[in-house]
């Protein structure tokens, strides 16, 4: 039986919504104030709440923001208000609530909305990190504020960072909930129907994860869709790991399709960069996995979380995930010890074949090939030619990362292309 948490301080709702909800076959939990609604979440993951926005100890849109920074939002949260407006709506959408309700409420609505949040409130339980989620680091909270000054603008905007940094975190962050979001697993699209792109994203986000590896003729597609953005209302978020600039001064990247997007450009910055958030990230990741029960109950120790915070992360958020993910599942005992993590950890570059002295001689294009050859090789013996854990250290769609690498010629073992 579904379990739902109603959350107000008026005992007429609270009862009103539970005789209603019981009547439907739910299972109904109350909490008469913030304080309540904490201890119930701290016990058990409901699998819809309703929230009530004013409230006496705590307001919902606080409590919001504190489940979501301390990665509790994995269920969906329809909020509630007799005083709402659309600048509350948008606030709370945008910290993670799934809808939003003005009392009275209507009961039709009540009963759609509650059934469309537990559809997908299974998704949100095994969803990855957000940004509200990133930590609490200067650099963090300096991101969040540039990505609310550009929250409302409609032009293009860019993200930079290096790979699996956090750059779709960010990305999602914009995304107005309820809207279409469309992120295309490869740019053939762009090249042979752009402007389905766009009516696929009406009145919503397009977010392109890589546009630094974009084809001529790609870029022309792209070029073609971001002058009609306005005419879909659609808003291009592109993200990049390579510098744009460079590449445009080196005749590899088109000037006019640069000029397009960078008119609004922030850069995510890289893990190393706020390392102290990285045990609360690590602990975050592994609490979602317990309460999902994709593994038994674990935790780090003190010892084992330092050196997760001491490791320079070169794969970023996307490798400490699959580190932790790793550690989660294979540890025999329920404490995760500092010699698991270092069993698990990627050993020391120097233990692990390098290309040195790369042809500098070289024309740009065929460099950069020489290097990307050698950086994924590199990448795949320090994984063990296990390709789904090179995918996330280096933040490429497993669909990309096989393209390039044939693309360069890097050669797989049968076995490997199977991992």
């Amino acid at each position: 039986m579904q379990q739902i948490l109603v959350v107000d301080d008026e005992i007429g709702i609270r009862e009103l919504l539970s005789e209603i909800l019981s009547d439907e076959g739910y299972q109904v939990r109350l909490a008469e104030n913030a304080a309540s609604a904490r201890a119930l979440r701290s016990q058990v993951r409901p699998d819809l709440v309703l929230l009530d926005i004013w409230m006496p100890d705590t307001d919902g849109i606080t409590l919001l923001k504190e489940w979501a920074a301390a990665g509790l939002l994995t269920m969906p949260v329809v909020m509630m208000s007799g005083h709402g407006t659309i600048d509350t709506a948008v606030e709370a959408t945008r910290i993670g609530a799934y809808d939003f309700l003005e009392k009275p409420i209507a009961l039709q609505k009540l009963l759609a909305t509650v059934g469309r949040a537990l559809k997908r409130g299974g998704e949100q339980a095994r969803s990855s990190l957000s940004l509200a989620s990133l930590g609490r680091a200067a650099l963090v909270a300096e991101l969040k504020q540039r990505l609310e000054r550009v929250m409302n603008l409609r032009s293009p905007l860019l993200l930079s960072g290096e790979p699996g940094c956090g750059i779709e975190l960010a990305a999602r962050f914009l995304h107005q909930r309820n809207t279409p979001w469309i992120a295309p697993e490869n740019h053939s699209a762009l090249a042979e129907t752009p402007l389905d792109l766009l009516n696929q994203a009406r009145e919503g986000t397009l977010f392109l994860r890589e546009v630094s590896d974009l084809s001529r003729i790609e870029q022309k597609g792209l070029l073609l869709a971001a002058s009609k953005l306005e005419r879909y209302n659609v808003r291009l978020v592109s993200g990049a790991s390579r510098d744009l600039a460079e590449l445009v001064a080196h005749g590899a990247f088109d000037s006019r399709l640069y000029s397009v997007l960078a008119a609004a450009t922030i850069r995510v910055p890289s893990l190393r960069e706020h390392r102290e958030d990285v045990p609360d990230i690590a602990n975050l990741t592994l609490s979602r996995m317990v309460e999902a029960k994709e593994t038994a109950p674990r935790q780090f120790t003190t010892a084992a979380l330092n050196a997760l915070r001491n490791y320079d992360w070169p794969g970023n958020l996307a490798q400490l995930e699959s580190v932790v993910r790793t550690l989660a599942l294979t540890c025999p005992s329920e404490q995760i010890p500092l010699e698991e993590v270092n069993r698990a950890l990627p050993k020391p570059a120097a233990a692990l074949p390098v290309a040195h002295d790369l042809p500098f001689d070289l024309p740009l294009r065929d460099a950069r090939d020489a290097f990307e050859r050698a950086y994924f090789e590199y990448h795949i013996a320090r994984e063990g030619g296990n390709i789904s854990r090179v995918a996330e250290c280096v933040g490429l769609e497993r669909t990309h990362l096989y393209r390039k690498l044939k693309q360069l010629g890097v050669r797989l073992a049968r076995k490997n292309d199977e991992n």
